[in-house]
């Protein structure tokens, strides 16, 4: 039957392996990503990525903890907020606040998982799912237009692109996501020591655990630089492979 053939192709097409990417692929996405990351305008416009994926992790963990989910707002500045009912202390309020700053991080590095065993369709398809789920949450017209826009690029390129298009794509996208998610930190703490966000998450986790702040977002650079050198290990695969055969 045409429709089950259909299904059956879309379902080999998400769930095929795609062929490693040239090395220098790799180098030069790392390259970009990083770029971005540390120049002032192209972080500016692309941290939206990493808010959207922040607030994301608050909200799973808000919903994986049984709080009320109220809605999520992005706003153009690249600050969000998410809002949930429950208890205002225990183990679901915690977990809630330190699932934001780590969410990038962790999501960069599932995606790094999924391109070491080159599930590079899978990685796209997955995150326009991710995006249109958050979409549902959203609650303001900025927020609305942020997603739609990032799941269309993402939409576009996982169906239209070429496979070398689709893992240049990937690739970059999942090196910003381990890269960018350890900027905010730093700039957290910035903004705290000139006492610019007292209602930061490591300051209302400091207000609900024995714990201070800077404890906190020590904790947030730890999870996310390890996530970084974990995830570029399994993004760079296909180089180190390459030298070893070129050894």
């Amino acid at each position: 039957m045409p429709l089950i053939d259909g299904l059956t192709s879309l379902w080999d097409r998400l769930l095929s392996a795609q062929p490693d990417p040239p090395p220098l692929l790799v180098l030069l996405t790392a390259a970009g990503a990083l770029a971005v990351v540390a120049t002032q305008v192209p972080w500016r416009i692309a941290r939206n990525v990493v808010t959207i994926a922040h607030e994301g992790g608050h909200a799973l963990a808000a919903l994986l903890t049984g709080r009320k989910l109220h809605g999520i707002r992005l706003h153009s500045d690249t600050s969000g907020l998410t809002l949930s009912a429950g208890r205002p202390s225990g183990p679901g309020m915690i977990l809630t606040l330190v699932a934001g700053y780590v969410a990038p991080s962790l999501v960069g590095l599932a995606g790094a998982g999924l391109l070491g065993g080159n599930r590079i369709t899978l990685l796209l398809w997955v995150a326009v799912a991710l995006l249109l789920a958050m979409l549902l949450l959203v609650r303001n017209v900025f927020g609305v237009l942020s997603l739609l826009v990032t799941g269309g690029v993402v939409l576009a390129v996982s169906w239209y692109a070429s496979p070398q298009v689709q893992a240049a794509f990937a690739w970059t996208g999942v090196w910003f996501l381990l890269l960018g998610g350890v900027r905010p930190v730093f700039e957290l703490q910035r903004m705290r020591s000139r006492g610019r966000m007292p209602e930061s998450d490591a300051d209302q986790l400091a207000r609900l655990t024995p714990f201070p702040p800077l404890f906190w977002v020590g904790l947030f650079v730890l999870v996310n630089v390890l996530a970084l050198v974990v995830g570029a290990a399994l993004l760079a695969g296909p180089f180190v492979t390459a030298s070893g055969l070129l050894g």
